[in-house]
């Protein structure tokens, strides 16, 4: 049974002059699992990611992937990883099976060009020039030539931008199945539902650092469910209830004042029950009641406006 990490990051901190982009993060990735990092633009995530796949040599810290260095040793590491970039370039004269048939000549024991293109679901655009495919499509190839040397680790940077809906779920079954086969992924995304997809952990990035970290279900405990409603038209702010120690927050909405709560210490269901009673003591009516568990982008949202718990 395989113990060590497929990446190990320890204290690594990559800097531009005196500029700190990643100011000594650490995380690990299990062997078979996709972590996702997450964070907002300028956070950190594309330097890391350059760390890891040996394009950058490391400031600080330790980094290795598949137990080697991948910028000392790349020789060692460069045929097991696969890279999807967030815009690799083209040849766009070329058909998508010269594409893959290029890249080809370049990987050692490449998949056949057949199946590659047919497990990214470009067969019926094998004889279609690049220029003629849209930018899904592009994104599509671009995983294609990823997945050419059957990698034992693969880093997709924002792998679903320009895609539509069904062609995001498409590809989103192509990554599990790669994890089921026992590939590990490092995912970077701007699409929240797509690390709560396919996450097994991940590492939210704020400024360099990571400000938590965990799986899905980890990371969002104790961010609070939501609970909000329209203020009752002959109460203020000030006659609402508190729910087990939270507080209304008023905002408005088209000129309708908005109560919202965060439940953080009983759940939502005790925050429901408490409030429901409250309204059939006061004889009131809650209109525009809405409900829900926190979520990643609630998380998500408030690292990014620098709020924590």
């Amino acid at each position: 049974m395989q113990t060590n990490p497929a990446i190990h990051v320890d204290g690594l901190r990559q800097r531009y002059g005196d500029f700190e982009a990643v100011a000594g993060i650490s995380f690990e990735v299990a062997a078979g699992e996709l972590f996702a990092l997450l964070g907002t633009n300028g956070a950190g995530k594309t330097t890391t990611l350059e760390a890891l796949e040996g394009h950058r040599a490391v400031h600080e810290g330790t980094v290795r992937v598949l137990g080697h260095d991948p910028h000392r040793e790349r020789r060692k590491v460069r045929p097991r990883i696969g890279i999807m970039l967030q815009d690799g370039g083209f040849f766009t004269d070329l058909t998508v099976a010269e594409t893959v048939d290029h890249w080809r000549g370049f990987t050692p024991a490449a998949r056949d060009r057949d199946e590659v293109i047919g497990t990214v679901g470009l067969a019926d655009k094998a004889a279609v020039r690049v220029r003629q495919l849209s930018g899904g499509q592009k994104r599509r190839l671009d995983l294609a030539l990823a997945l050419t040397g059957r990698p034992a680790v693969l880093f997709l940077d924002e792998p679903t931008t320009g895609m539509d809906p069904e062609a995001r779920h498409a590809t989103w079954k192509i990554v599990r199945d790669l994890v089921a086969g026992g590939t590990t992924v490092l995912l970077t995304t701007h699409y929240l539902e797509e690390a709560e997809h396919l996450a097994d952990h991940l590492a939210i990035l704020h400024r360099g650092r990571i400000e938590t970290s965990g799986t899905v279900g980890e990371v969002v405990a104790g961010h609070g469910d939501r609970i909000s409603f329209q203020v009752p038209e002959r109460l203020q702010g000030a006659d609402l209830p508190g729910l087990h120690g939270a507080h209304a927050e008023i905002s408005l909405d088209g000129g309708r004042a908005i109560a919202s709560y965060t439940v953080t210490d009983v759940g939502l269901q005790a925050g429901l029950y408490e409030l429901l009673r409250w309204a059939d003591e006061k004889q009131v009516s809650l209109h525009g009641l809405e409900a829900r568990s926190a979520s990643l982008e609630d998380v998500f949202l408030r690292t990014a406006a620098g709020v924590t718990r």
